[in-house]
């Protein structure tokens, strides 16, 4: 079995907002290894993007991360914050949630990077792609300097401390040198941008859509790093360029050996790209496994509707078949304790009514699900009413007006259920 890199625990994001608090993440666990290219799929809304950001510490107000550990397997970093904050680690591994501000900060670029959804606005328009990615460059050599940081792979007796602080100190001191110009060209060349050297003068609006997303990636591995967080990489490109840039992904990573956490709504980059896959739904991770336990042995209907709404090549002509509905509300005050998709769910039943934990499925010991019906059949006559979310109308059966004769049915075998469990709920 791999080693893993990153182990997540109990990861809850919020958005303190005029309209209420969003549980944007909610109690999320998540292990990665090392050398992996785990994704991340769900719709738009489901909380990958905010996962994503959450994991790099790039959270900005009014979210804040409420809740979690983010233990990173670095043995160095372990031995250089031990002796301060013991309580931070555990044999190689660092909770990174537990470090200072500081030490946070100087890991993004060096030991994690991460590619945006969006180059466009990524770029600083006013400086040339170049300068941009040279500057990366910069910022990975200088912390090699810095003995309280992350190591930095690339070497050089240039870099000192005492270099570092006389181009804080002197105006005259030009922040980029010739070392790291030469670097972003050999980035740029790397990512398969045609004619570097000239491409390396232009701004980004004299780039193509692909190119743009290709000088990202060259952006991002300026800091070599560990740990790469590819954010829907291939939005907004044609088919043709999307191909390309996961192509280049695929290169990078097996030519580096770097993790790539990839964020995406599409299904057939996971199945090109991908080791193992989390489903998410409404902040949740509802389905975990390797790819065969996703696309062969599904047991979430979220991920059956996923892959149902992705079109037959091979029956050009047959219809899609969409999930009903919409991603819910993830706004605490409108968020019910229950399984989130029942009120989409063509199988939802009356254990579905409480929040399901996670379950192992059987076939893999890599296979977790949140849904009851990892432990057993969908049974029609526990079917919860096609009406029953139909109405915020839920008032307990003593204050209604009317009742139908399922909504009775559901309630009464819900109190039997309690009282003999001793009156604990399931």
């Amino acid at each position: 079995m791999s080693e893993e890199i990153l182990r997540i625990n109990g990861l809850s994001t919020r958005f303190f907002t005029e309209q209420g608090q969003v549980n944007a993440v909610e109690d999320l666990d998540l292990r990665i290894e090392r050398g992996d290219v785990f994704g991340i799929v769900g719709e738009s809304g489901s909380g990958k993007s905010v996962t994503a950001r959450s994991i790099v510490d790039l959270i900005e107000s009014p979210g804040q991360i409420t809740d979690g550990e983010v233990w990173f397997n670095d043995p160095e970093l372990a031995e250089t914050v031990r002796d301060d904050q013991p309580e931070a680690v555990d044999g190689d591994f660092v909770d990174l949630r537990q470090l200072p501000d500081e030490t946070r900060r100087s890991l993004r670029g060096t030991t994690f990077s991460m590619i945006f959804q969006d180059p466009e606005s990524s770029f600083n328009p006013s400086l040339t792609v170049g300068e941009q990615i040279a500057e990366a460059v910069e910022v990975q050599q200088r912390a090699s300097a810095n003995p309280r940081s992350t190591r930095a792979r690339t070497q050089s007796e240039e870099y000192s401390l005492g270099n570092f602080v006389l181009s804080t100190m002197l105006p005259s001191q030009k922040y980029v040198t010739e070392a790291s110009r030469k670097r972003a060209i050999e980035l740029l060349e790397m990512v398969g941008i045609p004619d570097p050297v000239e491409r390396a003068d232009e701004y980004p609006h004299e780039y193509s859509g692909g190119m743009l997303q290709r000088a990202m990636i060259a952006q991002a591995l300026a800091g070599e790093p560990d740990v790469l967080v590819a954010d829907e990489p291939t939005t907004a490109l044609d088919v043709t360029i999307q191909a390309q840039v996961l192509d280049l992904l695929s290169d990078l990573q097996e030519e580096t050996g770097m993790t790539i956490l990839l964020i995406t709504h599409n299904l057939g980059v996971i199945a090109r790209m991908c080791d193992r896959v989390g489903v998410m739904y409404a902040g949740e991770i509802v389905e975990r496994g390797t790819l065969a336990d996703v696309f062969d042995d599904y047991v979430h209907p979220y991920t059956e509707g996923l892959l149902g709404s992705i079109p037959d090549l091979e029956d050009a002509g047959g219809r899609l078949d969409p999930i009903p509905g919409n991603v819910p509300s993830l706004l605490d005050h409108e968020m019910e304790d229950r399984c989130y998709f029942a009120d989409r769910c063509p199988k939802a039943m009356e254990e579905c009514l409480d929040h399901p934990p996670e379950y192992d499925a059987e076939g893999s010991d890599q296979h977790e699900v949140r849904c009851v019906l990892a432990e057993m059949a969908y049974d029609e006559s526990r079917a919860v009413p096609d009406d029953w979310f139909a109405t915020d109308d839920r008032t307990p059966l003593d204050e209604r007006d009317e009742i139908t004769d399922d909504e009775r049915a559901i309630e009464e075998r819900a109190q039997t259920q309690i009282e003999e469990s001793g009156g604990e709920t399931r």
